[in-house]
Protein backbone atom coordinates (compact mmCIF):
# COMPACT_ATOMS: atom_id res chain seq x y z
CA UNK A 1 0.00 0.00 0.00
CA UNK A 2 1.29 3.39 -0.97
CA UNK A 3 1.45 5.75 2.36
CA UNK A 4 3.37 8.83 3.96
CA UNK A 5 4.44 11.58 1.54
CA UNK A 6 3.71 8.93 -1.50
CA UNK A 7 0.13 8.52 -0.89
CA UNK A 8 -0.31 12.41 -0.50
CA UNK A 9 1.70 12.93 -3.69
CA UNK A 10 0.12 10.95 -5.54
CA UNK A 11 -3.84 11.88 -3.95
CA UNK A 12 -2.64 15.70 -5.34
CA UNK A 13 -2.15 13.64 -8.73
CA UNK A 14 -5.82 12.30 -8.95
CA UNK A 15 -7.37 15.32 -8.11
CA UNK A 16 -5.15 17.74 -10.75
CA UNK A 17 -5.36 15.20 -13.63
CA UNK A 18 -9.19 14.94 -12.40
CA UNK A 19 -9.94 18.73 -12.38
CA UNK A 20 -8.22 18.92 -15.69
CA UNK A 21 -10.16 16.13 -17.47
CA UNK A 22 -12.73 18.01 -16.39
CA UNK A 23 -11.62 21.96 -17.75
CA UNK A 24 -11.10 19.90 -20.75
CA UNK A 25 -14.84 17.75 -21.18
CA UNK A 26 -16.45 21.16 -20.31
CA UNK A 27 -14.70 22.61 -23.50
CA UNK A 28 -15.12 19.61 -25.29
CA UNK A 29 -18.89 18.59 -24.53
CA UNK A 30 -20.16 22.42 -24.32
CA UNK A 31 -17.76 25.68 -24.00
CA UNK A 32 -16.56 24.89 -27.82
CA UNK A 33 -20.41 24.77 -28.98
CA UNK A 34 -20.49 28.35 -28.14
CA UNK A 35 -17.84 30.24 -29.90
CA UNK A 36 -18.45 27.77 -32.98
CA UNK A 37 -22.42 28.51 -33.17
CA UNK A 38 -21.08 32.21 -33.51
CA UNK A 39 -20.68 33.87 -36.35
CA UNK A 40 -16.54 33.59 -37.67
CA UNK A 41 -15.79 36.63 -36.65
CA UNK A 42 -17.65 36.72 -33.54
CA UNK A 43 -16.41 33.22 -32.45
CA UNK A 44 -12.40 33.85 -33.23
CA UNK A 45 -12.91 37.41 -31.02
CA UNK A 46 -14.78 35.01 -28.04
CA UNK A 47 -12.32 31.89 -28.41
CA UNK A 48 -9.20 34.65 -28.14
CA UNK A 49 -10.96 35.98 -25.34
CA UNK A 50 -11.34 32.97 -23.64
CA UNK A 51 -7.56 31.92 -24.68
CA UNK A 52 -6.15 35.07 -22.65
CA UNK A 53 -8.47 34.83 -19.96
CA UNK A 54 -7.47 31.01 -19.74
CA UNK A 55 -3.94 31.85 -18.90
CA UNK A 56 -4.00 33.10 -15.63
CA UNK A 57 -3.07 31.40 -12.04
CA UNK A 58 -6.62 30.02 -11.22
CA UNK A 59 -5.69 27.36 -14.58
CA UNK A 60 -2.19 27.62 -14.67
CA UNK A 61 -1.59 26.28 -11.07
CA UNK A 62 -3.51 23.37 -11.88
CA UNK A 63 -2.45 22.66 -15.15
CA UNK A 64 1.42 22.70 -14.85
CA UNK A 65 0.80 22.05 -10.86
CA UNK A 66 -0.08 18.79 -11.93
CA UNK A 67 2.55 18.28 -14.40
CA UNK A 68 4.93 18.72 -11.50
CA UNK A 69 3.09 16.49 -9.68
CA UNK A 70 2.98 13.84 -12.20
CA UNK A 71 7.15 14.64 -13.33
CA UNK A 72 7.83 14.04 -9.37
CA UNK A 73 5.79 11.02 -8.97
CA UNK A 74 7.45 9.49 -12.45
CA UNK A 75 11.13 10.47 -10.69
CA UNK A 76 10.05 9.24 -6.72
CA UNK A 77 8.52 5.71 -8.69
CA UNK A 78 11.80 5.47 -10.72
CA UNK A 79 14.00 5.80 -7.81
CA UNK A 80 11.73 4.21 -4.85
CA UNK A 81 9.89 1.54 -7.27
CA UNK A 82 7.21 0.73 -4.83
CA UNK A 83 6.18 -2.66 -4.84
CA UNK A 84 2.42 -1.88 -5.67
CA UNK A 85 1.13 0.80 -8.18
CA UNK A 86 4.42 1.73 -9.77
CA UNK A 87 3.42 0.70 -13.28
CA UNK A 88 0.29 2.55 -12.53
CA UNK A 89 2.13 5.39 -11.13
CA UNK A 90 4.24 5.77 -14.48
CA UNK A 91 1.33 5.08 -16.77
CA UNK A 92 -0.38 8.38 -14.92
CA UNK A 93 2.45 10.14 -14.86
CA UNK A 94 3.26 9.40 -18.97
CA UNK A 95 -0.37 9.91 -19.73
CA UNK A 96 -0.65 13.39 -18.14
CA UNK A 97 2.84 14.88 -19.20
CA UNK A 98 2.68 13.82 -22.52
CA UNK A 99 -1.37 13.18 -23.59
CA UNK A 100 -2.43 16.16 -21.73
CA UNK A 101 0.59 18.96 -20.79
CA UNK A 102 2.97 18.21 -23.58
CA UNK A 103 -0.36 17.72 -26.17
CA UNK A 104 -1.68 20.77 -25.20
CA UNK A 105 1.75 22.78 -26.09
CA UNK A 106 1.99 21.19 -29.86
CA UNK A 107 -1.54 21.30 -30.71
CA UNK A 108 -3.47 23.52 -29.06
CA UNK A 109 -1.38 26.20 -27.80
CA UNK A 110 -0.14 26.82 -31.43
CA UNK A 111 -3.77 26.65 -33.12
CA UNK A 112 -4.59 29.71 -30.09
CA UNK A 113 -1.63 31.52 -31.09
CA UNK A 114 -2.38 31.70 -34.84
CA UNK A 115 -6.09 32.30 -33.88
CA UNK A 116 -4.92 35.59 -31.65
CA UNK A 117 -2.68 36.99 -34.67
CA UNK A 118 -5.53 36.96 -36.73
CA UNK A 119 -8.07 40.05 -37.08
CA UNK A 120 -11.38 38.48 -36.14
CA UNK A 121 -13.09 40.56 -38.71
CA UNK A 122 -11.09 39.13 -41.72
CA UNK A 123 -11.68 36.84 -44.43
CA UNK A 124 -8.28 34.96 -43.21
CA UNK A 125 -9.65 34.38 -40.06
CA UNK A 126 -13.31 33.31 -41.47
CA UNK A 127 -11.39 30.71 -43.83
CA UNK A 128 -9.36 29.75 -40.53
CA UNK A 129 -12.69 29.04 -37.84
CA UNK A 130 -14.03 25.97 -38.79
CA UNK A 131 -10.74 24.21 -39.44
CA UNK A 132 -9.72 25.78 -36.28
CA UNK A 133 -12.95 24.74 -34.48
CA UNK A 134 -12.79 21.38 -35.45
CA UNK A 135 -8.51 20.31 -35.04
CA UNK A 136 -9.02 22.42 -31.58
CA UNK A 137 -11.78 20.31 -30.48
CA UNK A 138 -10.33 17.28 -31.47
CA UNK A 139 -7.09 17.49 -30.19
CA UNK A 140 -8.91 18.17 -26.65
CA UNK A 141 -10.48 15.43 -26.46
CA UNK A 142 -7.71 13.41 -26.39
CA UNK A 143 -6.30 15.39 -23.53
CA UNK A 144 -9.65 14.75 -21.87
CA UNK A 145 -9.00 11.39 -22.46
CA UNK A 146 -5.35 11.50 -21.47
CA UNK A 147 -6.19 13.64 -18.14
CA UNK A 148 -9.03 11.37 -17.08
CA UNK A 149 -6.95 8.50 -17.68
CA UNK A 150 -3.78 9.48 -15.61
CA UNK A 151 -6.84 10.37 -13.04
CA UNK A 152 -8.15 6.43 -13.12
CA UNK A 153 -4.08 5.66 -13.00
CA UNK A 154 -3.40 7.14 -9.79
CA UNK A 155 -6.60 5.76 -8.45
CA UNK A 156 -5.68 2.52 -9.24
CA UNK A 157 -2.33 2.68 -7.80
CA UNK A 158 -3.79 3.57 -4.19
CA UNK A 159 -6.47 0.60 -4.62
Amino acid sequence: MIDGPYFVLTVLGVLGTGLVAGIFCGFSTFVMRGPAALPPAQGVAAMNAINVAAVRPAFMIVFAGSAMVCAVVAVVTFVLWPDEGAVELLLGSALYLFGSFGLTLVANVPRNDALLRMDPGTPEAAAYWPAYVREWTRWNHVRTVASASAALAYVLALT
